[in-house]
């Protein structure tokens, strides 16, 4: 029974030691860490609810949720002002988008600049703002949507491909591709952003059966690559385009891109990562994230890994791990699929998910932070994990990781 009595007073001590570990090493601050939300305004799907047209109540439900964040942790916001050439401000090129006012072109009323007063707030309350524009779908449902007068579908309709029920910006036209850069060259001009943000839609995803409808450009261009590397070189030439219009404006503003969370499986190239996605970045997207990061076109990259620890085709973990070993010096912040809590998955009912991803990936010097998809999810306190930020994770506020590439942004 002696034995016995000091086998359990062993394993309580060991039990208590190792607790304590843990919560030191959880508590511990973490000083420079990217705490990020993206706030996604296609089809109303984090702000403005659907219908909300109200000026004073967009103005509230923004705080709102900015308010909630900042009580959460966070540092930086990812909002949609593009998410179908269309916009969140004031602009010259695309109309006001009908997310915001309900109808395409329709200026609020009474009038503000939504992106002015984002901005605003959000530095208010000390967090990075990133713009987060759609680069090239132009018409989110063919015959549904509304589509302004001077919507640039109607203005230069030979620069668009429609492709199952959207309409893209046809990526190898030129002219096309000079008014993204236009568009977003406006914004770093006019506006007080800390980056211009990006997401995974440059050529869209595979429809089963059907090809995308380029192979008039492609014949044209008179190129002897391969229709997949010409498709690649076009979003290449996008990329660097970008990159070198926000720094001509401002250098100090980032750009950030937040690819599928697949570059390519291993079966497909030694280089890849170990998994079984059915689509990839470079093979399916046409873009080749890495060769941007090498050439340090992009500041950072956020990969989508929206699936769970374990998973068996793309293993957070796995993936977690290719990414920390292919940042080649760039910032690399872990995109977050938070709005799976709930679904009929046991790892996302359980609330342990998150807080294992967190611990996992602040394992990784080359990992910089976090960003969350999407905001409204927080609203529930899925799993309870506001409380797990709250009162422990980001319990300790963080600053933005420094890019030691740029220059600081001047002083007003």
């Amino acid at each position: 029974m002696k034995a016995i009595s000091l086998l359990l007073s062993s394993i309580f001590v060991t039990h208590f030691v190792f607790s304590q570990q843990m919560h030191l090493s959880l508590a511990k601050p973490v000083n420079y860490e990217f705490r990020g939300v993206w706030i996604a305004t296609v089809d109303n799907i984090d702000w403005p609810a659907k219908g909300m047209v109200n000026v004073e109540d967009q103005k509230a439900e923004f705080i709102r949720q900015l308010e909630l964040h900042k009580a959460n942790g966070m540092n930086a916001m990812i909002v949609q002002v593009r998410p179908a050439a269309d916009a969140f401000y004031p602009s010259k090129y695309e109309p006001w988008s009908q997310w915001l006012t309900g109808t395409q072109g329709k200026p609020p009323s009474p009038y503000y600049d939504p992106l002015q007063f984002m901005i605003e707030e959000t530095h208010k309350r000390g967090m990075e703002f990133h713009a987060w524009c759609n680069p090239y779908r132009a018409d989110f449902q063919v015959g549904k949507s509304s589509i302004a007068p001077n919507h640039i579908t109607r203005i230069h309709p030979e620069w668009f491909l429609t492709y199952g029920d959207k309409k893209y910006f046809d990526p190898s036209n030129k002219e096309a591709q000079q008014f993204v850069v236009n568009v977003v060259s406006d914004i770093v001009k006019r506006y007080d952003v800390d980056a211009i943000h990006m997401d995974d839609y440059f050529y869209p995803y595979r429809i089963a059966g059907k090809e995308f409808p380029d192979e008039e450009g492609y014949e044209r261009s008179g190129m002897q690559l391969s229709k997949d590397d010409w498709r690649r070189s076009n979003v290449d030439s996008i990329i660097a385009e970008l990159s070198r219009a926000i720094k001509q404006e401002k250098p100090w503003v980032k750009f950030g891109i937040s690819p599928f969370s697949v570059w390519r499986n291993k079966d497909q190239d030694p280089d890849g990562s170990d998994s079984k996605a059915s689509q990839t970045n470079y093979d399916d997207l046409y873009a080749n994230i890495l060769l941007w990061l090498k050439k340090g076109w992009v500041d950072y990259v956020a990969p989508q890994l929206y699936l769970e620890i374990g998973n068996s085709k793309i293993a957070y973990e796995k993936l977690l791990d290719w990414w920390s070993k292919h940042t080649y010096g760039r910032h690399l912040y872990i995109g977050q699929g938070i709005y799976r809590a709930g679904e009929n998955i046991s790892a996302w009912k359980n609330p342990k998910e998150l807080p294992e991803q967190i611990q996992l990936l602040r394992q990784y010097p080359n990992v910089q932070g976090s960003i969350y998809f999407s905001s409204k999810t927080f609203d529930r306190n899925p799993n309870g994990w506001n409380d797990s930020l709250r009162n422990n994770y980001y319990r300790q506020p963080a600053q933005i990781p420094p890019m030691d590439w740029l220059p600081k942004k001047p002083m007003n």
